[in-house]
């Protein structure tokens, strides 16, 4: 997907919520049978019902390859409920030596077509460029999560710089705002004021928000640009919102919550 075809997705439905599809077997609802299969089911209504107020869908796939071939196949097929028109992403966190990036690139970008992968970039330029080369695709490379572990490594200082603004600057040289976002959690939404001084064009995917404690309003202040910029991740506030047979309408109910937040810096920024 073209960035313009993007920025005009979020314009039209005037948000920026990236669903998440991260299931659980044993978080389905209780009508669901525990079994890998219901995931299609689950998945697809919560697809069809949260549509009207997203603008991409990013599918863990570690959440899939748990069960092996049987895995892969659900993760395939809950990949066609998402239209063309909606941005995909293949959460995979990818990053190898050249030739097996370049293999790694086809399975997600050719056989299973998603606009893009979330890939590491500790291994440097040679193991990120195989995705660059694919037209009208996405690499979104993690900088500075969420998670408590960040600290371990993302803060730490080099010459004046924290390693994730290394990694920022030095990435960025290698894609454009047209092929590279970064991943960057909602809850270091205060540091996205900085990042925006590195990156002011580069859309951020933003985890975070719902369940670990982001917020909407806190992310867009800090993060938003003229594009508006961002595609604000909600994966279990949204799935697990009800738990019984109306579980899809509580499913968009919160993500209608979400998308009303969302619109008001839409109107605001556009």
């Amino acid at each position: 997907m073209k960035r313009a075809a993007l920025v005009e997705s979020i314009l039209h439905k005037k948000s920026y919520l990236c669903t998440g599809i991260d299931p659980e077997v044993n978080k389905l609802p209780i009508h669901f049978p525990k079994h890998p299969d219901s995931l299609i089911e689950f998945n697809r209504n919560i697809i069809e019902a949260t549509l009207p107020c997203s603008v991409a869908y990013k599918l863990n796939t570690a959440f899939f390859e748990q069960y092996g071939a049987k895995g892969w196949e659900i993760l395939e097929q809950t990949k066609s409920f998402i239209p063309k028109n909606t941005f995909s992403i293949a959460d995979a966190k990818r990053g190898d030596i050249g030739n097996t990036s370049s293999m790694y690139a086809k399975a997600f970008f050719d056989h299973m077509d998603f606009d893009a992968v979330t890939v590491a970039p500790y291994m440097g330029e040679d193991s990120l460029r195989p995705f660059l080369e694919f037209k009208d695709k996405w690499i979104i490379c993690l900088a500075l999560t969420s998670n408590t572990g960040s600290k371990d490594f993302q803060h730490l200082e080099f010459n004046q710089k924290r390693l994730f603004e290394t990694v920022i600057e030095t990435v960025c040289k290698w894609g454009n705002p047209d092929n590279l976002m970064f991943v960057t959690g909602a809850t270091q939404a205060s540091e996205l004021s900085n990042i925006r001084k590195i990156i002011p064009e580069h859309f951020l995917l933003v985890p975070g928000v719902g369940a670990q404690g982001g917020t909407v309003d806190e992310v867009s202040t800090h993060g938003a640009n003229d594009q508006i910029g961002l595609l604000v991740n909600s994966s279990r506030g949204i799935l697990y919102a009800g738990n019984g047979e109306d579980y899809a309408q509580k499913a968009s109910n919160a993500a209608k919550e979400l998308q009303s937040q969302m619109q008001t810096w839409v109107e605001k920024l556009s």
